[in-house]
């Protein structure tokens, strides 16, 4: 299969587990412990049905949305994920590239493997940079001068994160950065060569946000220490707002479930949260972020911005998920696995297809702007949940 016969994100999945080791494909693909959450991240937009409007004069649409200051020019973003130039070469600088092109923000991981730096030169469009917050205080103020100097517009902190979540796919494979793996992860790569020359003809993986503190060599920390030796556990709302004071500038909390602590973050000056369990990598067992969007909206959405993120594979799913009052959709398997496949041309494909089936579907709903898609349009299926329907 080759990129241009892709046409939805189960065909990109296959083609990125054709290409990848084992090991690296059941990175991006799993998720904690017994994989629930995963899974309901997805099923959980089945549960609600769209109701279209017709005759409403729809030959031109206008999917662009504002969020956080941010201008995009549609209604979903490239979510900052870690390690992207493991899965492909390109890394970041893909993704950093075709956000720029479509018009819509992207983001860099505190285990970015390109600099904050590099990213902007790379497109100048909206920049996130996902932030974990560190048990030494002085790197973290580090980490946010060294953000706002690079033309940083988004703070992202990601607060779901105190401890890493159990990956028992990674556990069976022995997946671990740097590599220890065991002899059936070892198999895995002996037979995808191509992407083990691919790996060794380019320059050393790293994380330049953090050379100075985890070892990529093998030799200081691991990613795994990382989590459980350098994040702090005892991160609090108080740490988080002289966070928020000290950035001075559009402050997000990646990984809100809970009214009350959206609430909280509206309260201590964020200007958005985004509605997320992490892809289903942390907390198993964790309700979906569509499940929640509709409380959370309904106590905070007219005082900050509300995102959420979570199994979106489909234009319709946006749709949804924007009818419930999201201001915007974050990406990251979407287009991990088409990063994976194709590099830049995969994740080019994969925003390409997402923006014709969001400017389709508004169509086919009858609606011009995003502004137009209201909780009016959902119906929720006996057994579900069922939002209020008064926006």
């Amino acid at each position: 299969m080759d990129v241009k016969n892709c046409h939805n994100f189960h065909d990109f999945r296959q083609l990125a587990k054709r290409r990848l080791p084992g090991p690296i494909f059941n990175y991006i693909d799993g998720a904690a412990d017994d994989e629930v959450t995963y899974r309901r991240n997805t099923t959980s937009f089945g549960d609600c049905d769209l109701v279209p409007s017709v005759l409403r004069g729809v030959s031109d649409v206008d999917m662009s949305v504002t969020i956080m200051g941010q201008k995009l020019a549609m209604p979903v973003y490239c979510s900052p994920t870690a390690l992207q130039r493991l899965f492909h070469h390109q890394g970041e600088r893909a993704m950093a590239a075709a956000a720029g092109k479509y018009g819509t923000m992207f983001g860099v991981s505190s285990l970015g493997t390109i600099s904050l730096e590099e990213a902007r030169q790379i497109s100048d469009g909206p920049q996130a940079y996902q932030f974990y917050f560190h048990k030494d205080r002085g790197l973290n103020r580090e980490m946010m001068a060294r953000s706002k100097q690079a033309g940083v517009n988004v703070m992202m902190l990601t607060v779901d994160s105190i401890t890493g979540g159990n990956r028992e796919r990674d556990k069976r494979t022995g997946f671990s950065i740097p590599f220890k793996l065991n002899l059936a992860g070892l198999t895995q790569f002996a037979v995808r060569p191509a992407w083990a020359i691919s790996y060794l003809m380019h320059e050393r993986f790293r994380l330049p946000q953090l050379d100075s503190h985890v070892d990529m060599s093998g030799g200081a920390m691991s990613i795994s220490r990382y989590f459980t030796e350098m994040l702090d556990p005892a991160m609090s709302w108080a740490d988080v707002a002289e966070m928020v004071q000290h950035w001075d500038g559009q402050f997000c909390l990646k990984g809100i479930m809970s009214v009350q602590d959206a609430q909280r973050a509206a309260e201590i000056g964020c200007t958005g949260i985004v509605i997320s369990n992490h892809g289903g990598r942390q907390l198993d067992g964790s309700r979906s972020a569509f499940d929640q969007l509709a409380e959370i909206v309904d106590a905070v959405g007219h005082k900050i911005d509300v995102m959420m993120d979570g199994g979106v594979q489909r234009g319709t799913h946006v749709l949804k998920a924007l009818s419930l009052g999201a201001k915007a959709v974050g990406l990251g398997r979407y287009y991990l696995f088409p990063l994976a496949a194709a590099g830049q041309a995969g994740v080019e494909r994969a925003l390409d297809l997402m923006r014709a089936e969001i400017a389709r579907d508004m169509k086919l709903m009858g609606c011009t702007s995003v502004d137009q898609l209201t909780r009016q349009n959902l119906r929720f299926r006996q057994n579900a949940p069922h939002p209020a329907v008064n926006r």
